[in-house]
């Protein structure tokens, strides 16, 4: 949390300073973006909310993609598309400025779909879009937790900075 901190505080500044919001949907960051969000004092004037889309009903039940959704427009998780499908449906859903989502695989292992640990795709919607795929090439499930949370914090950063 000691690269997050910082980070989540620069955020919070920027986006009270331009009166905008975020709602956030991550997944194998488990709640880490958030938490970064949510430690500044104040978050409740940015904040909107946010879910740690886990699981195929969590999916379903906490931003509205069920799977017959997915298979329909040919869509598997942690991949790009997914991440910005993400990131729009938390924005839209809870009616903010931004949405930021993050995707992936942390470890030991791979995952279902022949991502190998330590890959993870993250995405912006908002005023300006991005979506980026990150490769850590590490199977530590924390360590892989903490770079993922902080490259999609870096991520909103830089596209919210881009954006004005």
């Amino acid at each position: 949390m000691e690269k997050l901190l910082p980070l989540a505080e620069k955020i919070a500044a920027s986006l009270i300073a331009r009166k905008e919001t975020i709602a956030v949907a991550e997944s194998s960051t488990g709640g880490l973006i958030s938490a970064a969000l949510l430690s500044v004092p104040g978050a409740s004037a940015y904040y909107r909310g946010g879910g740690v889309i886990y699981t195929p009903r969590a999916r379903a039940a906490l931003v509205n993609i069920t799977k017959e959704e997915m298979e329909a427009i040919g869509m598997r998780g942690a991949t790009e598309p997914y991440a910005t499908l993400l990131a729009n449906r938390a924005r839209e859903l809870l009616n903010t400025t931004w949405g930021l989502s993050e995707t992936g695989a942390t470890g030991p292992s791979g995952n279902r779909y022949g991502d190998a640990a330590g890959h993870s795709c993250m995405a912006v919607a908002g005023p300006l879009a991005r979506a980026i795929t990150l490769e850590t090439g590490d199977s530590n499930r924390i360590a892989n937790m903490r770079a993922f949370a902080l490259r999609s914090l870096e991520l909103f950063a830089e596209t919210m900075d881009s954006a004005h």
